[in-house]
């Protein structure tokens, strides 16, 4: 049995899950989430917590437990707490800013870099270097502040670039001189 499957998804209070067809609905206090229940897995939904059951032991229906009951966790997680992912801007003239609704990266090109989140995320500047990038799914969390490191990826030498925060960067040495 998945060993991470088998246990079970706790519902804190505030937080309703109803299964729609092949996707279970996650309501709570920031908002609502879709997660998809693949065919073989059941959900047994009680009072204050989700257990997952599946119907054969086939490796993909085994595969898809575990997967299924983290892709729940997630979203109970998110419409309760929400999520966060913080990025350093570290270089010389290098930095954020919030611009109406778009977030103004100044990344050492020859013009400013401008980024429309998408609804649901919430983005926030501190210090002109740090960026906090907040919503309620953690995907799509994840998947702005990737799309906001793309710009400038940290490079080995200096370590100048966009990075998460606390991410550790190999550094290499430069040339050397006689």
């Amino acid at each position: 049995m998945s060993r991470i499957g088998k246990k079970p998804v706790t519902l804190p209070k505030g937080v309703k899950v109803t299964v729609n067809g092949a996707e279970a609905v996650v309501e709570g206090a920031k908002g609502t989430l879709l997660c998809p229940v693949p065919q073989g897995i059941t959900l047994d939904i009680q009072a204050d917590s989700i257990n997952l059951i599946r119907a054969n032991e086939e490796a993909q229906t085994r595969a898809f437990h575990g997967l299924t009951r983290a892709l729940l966790q997630n979203a109970v997680t998110g419409v309760t707490e929400g999520w966060k992912k913080e990025l350093d801007i570290v270089g010389v003239g290098y930095k954020a800013a919030i611009d109406g609704a778009k977030l103004r990266l100044d990344l050492g090109f020859s013009h400013p870099i401008f980024y429309d989140a998408p609804a649901g995320i919430t983005i926030a500047v501190e210090k002109n270097t740090h960026v906090i990038v907040t919503g309620h799914d953690r995907q799509a969390v994840g998947q702005v502040a990737a799309d906001i490191r793309k710009y400038r990826k940290p490079e080995p030498y200096k370590g100048k670039g966009v990075q998460y925060t606390g991410e550790v960067i190999r550094r290499k040495a430069g040339k050397t001189g006689k």
